[in-house]
């Protein structure tokens, strides 16, 4: 019975492939190669997705997934973690996205925590998962993928009308700094608008208000990092573009980077991307990361909490690197 179920879970909410092309969305293209990686992104994200709706079992969507290519791989993983909230919501009971965040999807815990946002963003208030439950440093990310969400489903209000959503920082109690994290999701989402052309993602954040441009660029140089689909000569086009904000497409860079060998998905294009972006190769742009990172439990200042310490203190450093692409 549970599979019939799983499977009807699966038909009924997992959304057609078609929707993730850039023709039904609406994006950007810019040719065939950008297109092929922005759209296999999408269908590796709603593979894990169908596989995390059909299985309902962290264990057995680790099974499906482990055999992606690398370079998609962490895409389904974040597809899964949006599944696993969505049966954890429906279901009433159970911990499948804790068990998940514990076991196979530890070490995409970045992609996971983004895939819960989300499923914020399809469920109902009532049935929204606690953010207060998840690591204190890493629930920003919640609220990042929920700004991803948005500006990529509904890309007229949130990226041509700039419209900010501030649902999810006031019903999950998160305050003012949680729409900061969804402009750094929303950042994201402007990559993929962009097609993965930097002239136009620089188009875009500069159409929005100065006060909002650091965190969109910071979500650039995630997009730009982890997703990919620039050669060096676009990517230091997109760092001149940036100017004095390269050093937060640096900063976004570094977690791409981080996000990708914290799973053993180092692909040839972020090496490309570091080396642009951050002035180093992947492995010491994901350490800056790693050894900035705080630890332990510390105080909280809910309008600047130790997430975006960690973010400034990763900016700083690569922007203090002689020769570094953090420099505007």
């Amino acid at each position: 019975m549970a599979s019939v179920i799983g499977a009807l879970r699966r038909r009924i909410i997992t959304p057609k492939t078609t929707e993730t092309t850039l023709e039904t969305r609406g994006f950007h293209d810019k040719g065939p190669a950008g297109r092929d990686v922005l759209e296999t992104v999408g269908k590796s994200f709603l593979a894990g997705l169908g596989d995390a709706l059909e299985t309902g079992s962290p264990e057995h969507v680790d099974d499906r997934l482990r055999a992606l290519p690398t370079r998609y791989r962490g895409f389904a993983y974040e597809g899964a973690a949006m599944g696993l909230a969505l049966v954890d919501a429906m279901s009433l009971r159970g911990d499948r996205t804790g068990r998940f965040l514990a076991g196979p999807g530890a070490p995409h815990v970045y992609m996971a925590y983004v895939g819960i946002g989300w499923a914020m963003a399809r469920l109902p208030r009532p049935l929204w998962p606690d953010t207060g439950r998840l690591d204190p440093l890493l629930r920003w990310l919640v609220h990042d993928g929920y700004g991803f969400h948005q500006a990529y489903f509904h890309t007229r209000d949130h990226v041509h009308r700039q419209v900010v959503d501030d649902r999810a920082a006031r019903g999950t109690g998160d305050g003012t700094y949680a729409l900061r994290a969804f402009d750094q999701g929303v950042g994201r989402a402007l990559w993929f608008v962009a097609g993965t052309d930097p002239e136009r993602a620089a188009d875009l954040v500069e159409a929005f208000p100065e006060r909002r441009r650091a965190d969109l660029y910071s979500g650039v140089g995630l997009a730009a990092t982890y997703a990919g689909g620039a050669d060096e000569g676009e990517l230091r086009r997109l760092r001149e573009r940036a100017g004095a904000r390269a050093r937060n497409l640096a900063q976004g860079s570094s977690f791409g980077a981080e996000a990708r060998i914290r799973a053993g998905l180092l692909v040839p294009h972020t090496e490309t991307a570091t080396a642009v972006l951050c002035g180093t190769d992947a492995e010491k742009a994901a350490r800056t990361s790693r050894d900035l990172r705080p630890e332990g439990p510390g105080p909280e200042d809910p309008a600047r909490p130790r997430y975006e310490e960690w973010r400034a203190r990763v900016a700083d450093e690569l922007a203090l690197r002689d020769g570094g692409g953090a420099r505007p």
